[in-house]
């Protein structure tokens, strides 16, 4: 047995997961069958194979570097990520991140093991024992499968199939789809799909189950700034830049309680698509492991437990933008979330651009970039002097690049960087590691709304001892951020509802 295989469930969960085709390990493993030379999701519906012809892999990548190609029925492009190698500290869940986030297309294997402390030898043999396959693979595979979705789900031309899924030349496109897959990608056209009414294209962005969207909703529609997104009891939708091109998207859920979002998205700019989804997986936390995460939040048996019950598919709902956090969190500094939203709609309308057409009705502005605030007297929209300093410092840091919200960062190396500038404490930078960079383990510990509710009896916790107490709770701090603010807003009366 390899190393990766050793990081796969217990090889008896496998097989039963497998046999009750069970959404919870959708993700968390494939199974290769020999006898076809084919690897399937979990869930699956064909006929179970053999046990004998049964092979398990960690990842879809180690899969296809062991020459077995996706199945159609299934569709493993579909599948949620794995938790333990999309988010966290080690050094290749931090590789994956900066990975996902396109470092492969135009940089070296390299340059990314320079952002995460190691050389490249040490790279690849981390990824070799703990995924099964080098980093190149990884990238390979992630993007000729979501060529395999646009294929399959839509009707965007194969040049543009190839350029979404980071090809510069269809030649090599064509030839690495054929290599992977066993099949031309024309012939996965031989049905080809609509687009919908807003000649969007329709994309399926699937979950491992329980997953509590109408709290994620909940949550981002309190915050949502008019011009800029819009959110319903049943859906979010969001303008993006650039201005003179702009796209918008809408998640809502996929009809007939499939454990998939249904993503409406309008993108021009076909070499953008994979990024937009691939930050659109992160904002909604779609590749988290709700069992590990209850498994670990629970275990002390304390005051997490009763709410855990209560909402077992609650996320870590993150931003579209980092700059847009962190101003949004400078704004929201000892202020409740009403007033911070308000300070916020006056910048967007105030220095936000306008876009020439609005991209949706309701969505005509793009959030304000760094160049548009560094100068701007904020003051002028009722932001204090000492708030409207520390924005435009979080401007003109990003802008030199004493400070940025790239992905791959460790948690510390970050709160490290932004407390370093004037006015960002340590509540302000993990807050913003949070949101921004979905990091699992933030944890404003002096948040006060965290420190009641900790308490249980009324009474206040001390930021040190809600510190300690969370310990057990690492590596997934951040999702009992989640489940206190939203038991206290589950209490409070409508009107007063902060978390």
């Amino acid at each position: 047995m390899s190393t990766a295989q050793a990081k796969l469930p217990d090889h008896q969960v496998c097989e039963q997961a497998r046999l009750s085709r069970d959404a919870r390990f959708d993700g968390l493993f494939f199974t290769a069958v020999t006898s076809t030379r084919i690897y399937c999701r979990p869930v699956c519906p064909a006929p179970p194979p053999k046990p004998s012809n049964v092979r398990y892999y960690a990842n879809a990548a180690a899969a296809e570097a062991d020459g077995f190609r996706p199945c159609l029925r299934c569709r493993p492009e579909l599948a949620p990520g794995h938790p333990a190698w999309r988010r966290g500290e080690h050094v290749v869940a931090r590789a994956l991140e900066i990975i996902d986030d396109g470092a492969l297309s135009e940089g070296s294997l390299d340059a990314v093991a320079s952002r995460v402390g190691v050389g490249g030898r040490q790279l690849r043999r981390l990824f070799v024992e703990h995924l099964g396959t080098p980093p190149l693979s990884v990238h390979t595979t992630r993007r000729l499968l979501f060529a395999k979705q646009l294929l399959t789900e839509t009707a965007l031309p194969v040049t543009e199939v190839a350029l979404a899924a980071g090809f510069g030349s269809l030649r090599r496109f064509n030839a690495a789809f054929a290599q992977a897959n066993r099949i031309a990608p024309s012939e996965l056209r031989r049905h080809p799909r609509a687009l919908d009414a807003h000649h969007a294209l329709v994309l399926r962005l699937s979950y491992r189950p329980p997953y509590d969207f109408d709290g994620v909703l909940d949550f981002l529609r309190t915050r949502a700034l008019p011009g800029i997104e819009q959110v319903d009891e049943h859906a979010y939708a969001r303008v993006f830049g650039p201005a003179e091109a702009p796209g918008w998207l809408r998640l809502s859920a996929w009809p007939g309680g499939e454990h998939a979002l249904r993503l409406e998205l309008h993108c021009p700019q076909p070499d953008r698509l994979l990024a937009v989804v691939t930050r659109l997986r992160r904002m909604f936390d779609l590749d988290a492991e709700p069992q590990a995460i209850g498994a670990t939040l629970g275990a002390d048996g304390g005051v997490l437990v009763p709410l855990l019950h209560r909402r077992p598919g609650l996320r870590l709902p993150g931003g579209w933008d980092g700059f847009e956090i962190a101003v949004r969190a400078v704004l929201g500094q000892q202020v409740s979330v009403a007033a911070a939203r308000t300070l916020a709609a006056r910048i967007v309308e105030r220095w936000g651009q306008p876009l020439a057409i609005p991209a949706l009705p309701g969505l005509g502005r793009l959030f304000p970039a760094a160049e548009r605030l560094v100068d701007a007297d904020l003051r002028e929209v009722g932001v204090i002097t000492a708030r409207a300093q520390t924005i435009r410092g979080i401007a003109r840091a990003l802008l030199d690049g004493r400070a940025d919200f790239r992905a791959g960062q460790s948690l510390d190396a970050f709160v490290a960087h932004w407390t370093a500038l004037p006015g960002i404490g340590e509540w302000t930078a993990h807050y913003m590691a949070m949101r921004a960079l979905s990091h699992p383990d933030a944890f404003p510990a002096a948040d006060l709304i965290l420190r009641r509710a900790a308490a249980r009896d009324g009474s206040e916790l001390s930021t040190r001892a809600l510190s300690a107490m969370a310990e057990s709770w690492r590596p997934w701090r951040a999702y009992a951020v989640m489940h206190l603010w939203r038991s206290v807003a589950d209490q409070a009366p409508p009107a007063r509802k902060r978390a």
